[in-house]
């Protein structure tokens, strides 16, 4: 996960405009930070608290502390509470520091929301004997996954990435799911291309797709996804699904289908549905409504062509691949467009290529965002002039 710096300080005349009363740090400054700083709290007032002992919840939802007991982050006049914030001592010596101490650079580590997706991958026989162009379905989606310009490859430190291709065990009717997968992780696609490699074709009669994504959901459950990161499946068949062991469409491998959608829905995970070959259809419509808990046609991604199923997995995977810098404090909306924002040294314009939402988010947009999400160790960095910073 990327690290990215935001600093917030006082600009000339600081003396002038008065910073107001003492200021308290955060140990979530520190490089590293604890790994208490990733805890996920509920801010709102009267929530229960959930936070490790000496931290609290900070209004951006995120466990925080301005000190730790001992630590003497206070400083003269101050003590650290049980909780992590400076409370005055009432030793009378708590005197209100000069301007020149009360507007100190604050640094803050801003987080990319870097999301957790599972892949579900058909592997039926027909993937491998039905061309795509000039090649399989599977080559065709296995370039479009770990090729060179490939997603996965690109943006595998942007995401946590996992993956699970599917059939069945045989023909019969004794045949059972057969799976190959790889847990999810940041910067995974040699391990994600190792296991696509050693691919074969599967039952020509077998995509039991239901059992793939529940499959997927119970990985989430035993490995969930870290602090932060939103659980996202990625379905790509080619084909009516079944149960293994019988034919196309039978046993109820349709409705069975839109059921895991839902089901995988309702446990938070969302489900995208990219379906290769197949053109228009009422199945895989029915599946991604379910897997976005619509009652409406959501987009699912029908594709007929390798350039297609590329841009189809682009389109998906940095749908959910977030430009939002989550921030420890919150800044002045008043103020915000007084800041300035560079990426890897470029200055951006406010407004239009970024914007600050909720106080403590800032969100890249448009081509900025797409140079962020290409950047492997972007460099960002804010000024904001003085009393900008909420603490």
């Amino acid at each position: 996960m990327n690290r990215l710096s935001l600093v917030a300080v006082c600009l000339s005349g600081a003396l002038a405009l008065g910073c107001g009363p003492k200021e308290f740090g955060s140990v979530c400054s520190e490089v590293p930070a604890p790994a208490e700083c990733m805890t996920t709290c509920n801010p709102s007032p009267g929530a229960a608290t959930t936070c490790p002992s000496g931290f609290h919840c900070s209004p951006d939802g995120l466990c925080d502390a301005q000190c730790t007991v001992g630590g003497g982050q206070c400083g003269a006049g101050y003590m650290c509470t049980t909780d992590g914030y400076c409370v005055d001592d009432g030793s009378g010596s708590g005197e209100p520091p000069g301007p020149d101490a009360a507007c100190p650079a604050v640094n803050f580590t801003p987080m990319p929301t870097t999301p957790s997706i599972g892949l579900v991958l058909d592997q039926s026989g027909s993937m491998f004997t039905n061309n795509l162009g000039s090649v399989t379905r599977y080559a065709a989606m296995q370039d479009a996954l770990i090729g060179t310009n490939g997603v996965v490859t690109q943006l595998q430190a942007k995401a946590y990435f996992g993956h699970n291709q599917y059939t069945c065990t045989s023909n019969d009717n004794n045949s059972s799911l057969s799976l190959k997968t790889t847990p999810r992780a940041l910067n995974n696609a040699g391990a994600i291309s190792a296991q696509l490699a050693a691919g074969v074709p599967g039952n020509s009669f077998n995509t039991p797709t239901h059992a793939a994504i529940n499959a997927m959901v119970a990985a989430f459950a035993a490995q969930p996804a870290p602090a932060g990161s939103p659980p996202v499946i990625v379905l790509a068949t080619d084909g009516v699904p079944n149960s293994c062991g019988t034919g196309p469409g039978a046993n109820g491998g349709e409705s069975q289908t839109v059921a895991a959608a839902a089901a995988a829905h309702a446990a938070g995970i969302p489900v995208y549905v990219l379906a290769i070959n197949t053109g228009t259809s009422t199945h895989f419509q029915d599946v991604a409504n379910a897997g976005q808990g619509s009652t409406s046609n959501v987009t699912y991604y029908p594709v007929t062509n390798a350039a297609g199923l590329q841009a189809a997995f682009q389109t998906i995977i940095n749908g959910v691949i977030s430009c939002d810098l989550s921030l420890t404090s919150s800044i002045d909306a008043t103020q915000a467009m007084n800041g300035t924002l560079t990426i890897n040294g470029v200055t951006l314009t406010y407004g239009t290529d970024w914007v600050l939402v909720g106080g403590n988010v800032i969100r890249v947009q448009g081509a900025a965002c797409n140079t962020l999400k290409a950047s492997a160790n972007p460099v960002v960095q804010a000024t904001f002039p003085c009393g900008s910073v909420i603490f």
